[in-house]
């Protein structure tokens, strides 16, 4: 149901999200009409209770033609939501968010560069750079106009890394927090930046008000690099996402996610099954995954044909070059791999490309040792939504370089990322866990990653902005 929210909405709101994608797309119909669907990923599973509880108005970007119809009379009220789109043309979008946001602050927050070769600075970057400052100006004037007075705004992400600043600039009345769902690098790593966009980078986060992270680990590195570029102290707070329990569980108990249990199940037998579930994106390591396959094959020939490793992997980027590559890098991999061990009866890895949620979930159900591996992450909520649907005691092998390992290191067996014969020294070991002790484990990882909310989290980031507020815990 696609309904436009009243003229006034605007001026009166009392609560903003500010994102890059929101909560709602657009899409034609066949008729030629524009209508709305729900939106995916993580940023509605964390953000989407609290805003829907809330009546939160949240501003996202609109690129398309059919995004650009769909708002072009202003907020929309749409499956619990109410979004404001902010219009941003189709080429400077692709400049702010490909060039700047994915290929630049992603690759240095994550530590991703190939030094050698990547970055280059270059006119074209530095176009693009102009860019990613008009699209942050574009959000910033739009929070400026549709919050009420004394509003609460919520800011998401490196993306929007100088709409915190922009706005508190000309909205000293609004209390803003801003959340970094990345991971934050060092110093040194973030030298690699030209000396103005560190600066005005940081000093864009940090201007508005706290600055929270799923972890510690990320705030601190913040901190130390605003210590270092700016040379004083910046607020930050650290708010651990969870995820949506009563969600992730109504997925588990559909019909579609029953039907893949059951396509699953056919396909693996009565072997062990090694689950991931992941975006195809070089953060996330798929590579060192199925190269520690590789090795514990080759290093215990009794587990060939009794293990089936399930990659629930799906494109991501795939405009971007590097993801692209990636992409056929990892899918390359895993056929080698089968075409090494593979018997009659028994295929080694199944790589499933398609963004297929219930059949992901019913992955998590089914697997005996679940890997999350990435290269780092800010929190990374598959290592928490595997063990609440999970129905086999499963364990897990958790990288100490995702977020989730601050919370779940005392029931996951660790590993660091780049260690390929440690990666696959753990996995054997959590195959072969005993009994007793998989259910110990798999019984705190329950409990450990159900602790905290979306609702949780939500009024966490809302107390922080509020308390920003120059009329303190009162405002809003």
């Amino acid at each position: 149901m696609l309904g436009m929210v009243g003229p006034t909405m605007q001026a009166r709101s009392k609560l903003l999200v500010v994102s890059n994608r929101g909560p709602i797309n657009f899409v034609r119909a066949d008729d030629g009409s524009v209508q709305a669907r729900r939106g995916a990923g993580g940023l509605i599973v964390t953000l989407g209770p609290g805003a829907q509880r809330d009546g939160a108005l949240w501003l996202a970007a609109a690129t398309t033609a059919a995004e650009r119809e769909g708002g072009s009379e202003g907020p929309v009220s749409s499956g619990g939501f109410n979004y404001l789109p902010v219009a941003i043309e189709p080429d400077d979008y692709r400049a702010y968010y490909d060039v700047v946001a994915n290929q630049t602050l992603w690759f240095c927050l994550h530590g991703l560069w190939d030094h050698p070769r990547r970055p280059r600075f270059d006119r074209h970057w530095w176009e693009a750079w102009g860019r990613y400052r008009a699209a942050n100006e574009a959000f910033a004037m739009a929070v400026c106009e549709a919050a009420g007075p004394d509003a609460a705004v919520l800011v998401q992400d490196y993306q929007l890394a100088l709409v915190p600043a922009l706005v508190k600039a000309r909205r000293p009345d609004i209390g803003l927090s801003t959340f970094l769902h990345t991971p934050w690098c060092s110093p040194q790593e973030l030298r690699t930046l030209p000396d103005e966009v560190r600066v005005e980078v940081l000093s864009g986060l940090a201007g508005g008000g706290p600055v929270g992270f799923h972890t510690s680990r990320w705030a601190e590195a913040f901190a130390a690099c605003c210590h270092e570029e700016l040379g004083h102290p910046v607020e930050t707070f650290v708010a651990p996402a969870g995820t949506d329990r009563d969600d992730l569980t109504g997925v588990a108990g559909s019909d579609a996610c029953g039907r893949a249990l059951q396509e699953l199940d056919e396909v693996v037998g009565d072997r062990q099954l090694i689950v991931r579930v992941d975006r195809i994106e070089p953060s996330k390591n798929v590579l060192r995954g199925f190269w520690a396959f590789d090795e514990l094959l080759e290093s215990r020939p009794d587990l060939r044909g009794r293990v089936v490793f399930a990659a629930m992997v799906y494109p991501s980027r795939v405009g971007l070059s590097e993801y692209q590559a990636y992409g056929q890098e990892v899918l390359s991999l895993a056929d080698r791999v089968n075409e090494k061990w593979a018997t009659p009866g028994w295929t080694p890895v199944l790589v499933d490309p398609a963004d297929d949620y219930p059949r992901s979930v019913a992955a998590l159900r089914r697997y005996d040792v679940l890997l999350v591996n990435p290269v780092r992450d800010g929190m990374n909520l598959v290592a928490k939504e595997g063990p609440l649907v999970n129905q086999r005691d499963g364990t897990l092998v958790l990288s100490h370089e995702a977020g989730a390992w601050a919370e779940l290191s005392e029931h996951a067996f660790g590993v660091n990322p780049f260690d390929v014969t440690h990666t696959a020294a753990a996995l054997e070991q959590a195959l072969e866990a005993p009994a007793d002790d998989r259910r110990r484990r798999a019984a705190g990882l329950k409990v450990a990653a159900g602790a905290i909310t979306p609702l949780d989290w939500f009024d966490r980031l809302l107390e922080q902005a509020r308390r920003a507020h120059p009329a303190g815990e009162s405002a809003g």
